[in-house]
């Protein structure tokens, strides 16, 4: 009888570590899922990075058939920046001091509620500042050079 009752005591041991492994294996399946996830992002970002360098290089205004944020050095005319960025321009010209990403986004309508949707905003405003449209303040505004 004993070796019923010590089988029966290891089958309940032995449920109750494969319901703790399954329990695990399901967190490992979704952190895994998750650095896929954060590597293909990476993996865009570098892409995005290596087209924005190629854009900036002298004489490479053309991206894929339309036209960059150029270089202010290469043209000092508002009417070299794609649309986009001439609307980002105007409304930080317009502002009468250091405006906040949150601020542009609102006056472009976007739903600015959601962090991550200001994120490409914040992205085309940088870009202006590297190419010398626009200066960005220590505490994250920008303005425009004027």
């Amino acid at each position: 009888m004993q070796e019923r009752q010590w089988i029966t005591d290891r089958r309940s041991e032995l449920d109750a570590l494969a319901e703790q492994l399954t329990k695990q294996l399901q967190e490992v399946q979704v952190e895994r899922d998750e650095l896929a996830i954060a590597e293909r992002v990476l993996n865009r970002l570098a892409e995005q990075v290596q087209a924005d360098a190629e854009a900036a290089a002298p004489g490479a205004a053309q991206v894929a058939g339309g036209r960059s944020c150029s270089s202010r050095t290469a043209a000092t005319d508002v009417g070299a920046l794609r649309g986009d960025y001439r609307r980002v321009l105007a409304i930080v010209r317009e502002a009468d001091g250091p405006v906040q990403v949150r601020a542009v986004g609102e006056r472009l309508g976007l739903n600015v509620s959601v962090r991550g949707r200001l994120e490409p905003l914040r992205a085309k405003m940088t870009k202006l500042v590297d190419r010398g449209w626009l200066r960005k303040q220590p505490d994250g505004r920008f303005n425009a050079r004027r």
